[in-house]
């Protein structure tokens, strides 16, 4: 994240004054203010919610999972034969 020192915050808040007027930056100030105080909290709140890794113990469930379940049997190999031959007679009748 880019370094901003006084000098760019005041060309910031110099071209802020002139596009939004003196009227109504107070205003903007204030919503901008109000919405990362709002998203602050729930950035804390969720943190607050969420277990470190530390904390973290599998469930009774998750100790008997197994990832990748192979099938008993493999599946039947496709008909190629009747494929074929619907193919054939869909190009003669066409």
């Amino acid at each position: 994240m880019p370094n901003v020192g006084p000098l760019e915050l005041m060309l910031v808040m110099a071209i802020a004054l002139i596009v939004l007027g003196p009227k109504k930056l107070p205003e903007v100030g204030r919503s901008v203010g109000k919405g990362l105080r709002e998203f602050k909290g729930a950035l804390s709140g969720a943190s607050r919610e969420t277990p470190s890794f530390e904390q973290w113990q599998p469930d009774e469930d998750e100790e008997d999972f197994e990832p990748h379940v192979r099938p008993e049997q493999p599946a039947d190999p496709p008909d190629r034969d009747g494929f074929a031959g619907d193919l054939d007679a869909a190009r003669r009748s066409s």
